[in-house]
This record gives structure tokens, sequence and C-alpha cells, in this order.
């Protein structure tokens, strides 16, 4: 695994051990941003493994759709990444709740938190393997 990917792999898992102490303060929006940040730092960690142009997006869904392109598949289905799509702005600035429909709370924080572990372990499994 090269250097960077591991720098990134590292902060995406500080992400993650965060979202899961500001679950249990019931601290929600927050809690998504970092599953949200965890999972755009995983992605972008297989970008640094595979040599390819590190986008400065926090879309899921484009940094997938690129990953897809040069033939690294994720496991992240449509409905997910639209869903972790939806977190990044309103998570950060009160414009709202993270989520459009509803505020968020710890069934969705729970269900965000186990989609980023799954995420997250998939990459690094995918750059610990690469050559």
């Amino acid at each position: 695994m090269k250097e960077d990917a591991k720098y990134w792999l590292s902060y995406a898992s500080e992400n993650l051990d965060a979202a899961n102490v500001l679950m249990s303060s019931h601290l929600y929006n927050p809690c998504l941003q970092n599953v949200q940040q965890c999972v755009e730092k995983s992605l972008k960690a297989v970008f640094i493994q595979y040599s390819l142009k590190l986008r400065k997006s926090h879309s899921i869904s484009e940094l997938w759709n690129i990953l897809k392109q040069n033939d690294i598949i994720l496991d992240i289905d449509a409905d997910e990444r639209d869903l972790l799509d939806s977190i990044y702005l309103p998570s950060k600035y009160p414009v709202g709740s993270a989520l459009p429909d509803y505020y968020p709370d710890e069934n969705i924080c729970r269900t965000c938190i186990t989609m980023a572990e799954r995420i997250y372990r998939q990459v690094f499994s995918i750059v610990s393997t690469a050559s």
C-alpha cells in the first residue's frame, strides 16, 4: 500500500471513530458529516493507490463513477451513494438537517455508520492487495 493511501485511510478511520462518538452523544448531524467524510476519504485512498488524478469533489457518486470508469468496482449501490451525497452540505452548514425530508436520528446514524464501516473495510482490502 502506498504511504499516501495509508494516510487517507488513517483519516477515514478517525472520521469513522468520531461518527461513533458523536452518535453516542446524540450529535446526529456531525455524526453523519463524519460518516460522509470517512467514505469520501476512503474512496480518495483508492485514487491515490492507483495513481488516479485526485478530484476536488465531495460527491460519492462522482468519485465512485470515476473509479468504475477505471475498472475499480466498489460495492456501493445507487441509493447508498445518493444518501451519502445528501449528507455533505446540510451537515456542515445551518441550512437544515443533514437529510432533506427529516432530521437525522440514531437509527439513520447507525445505518450510515454500518455502511461506512463496510465501505472502509472494502477499500482497505482493495488498497492493501493492490500492486
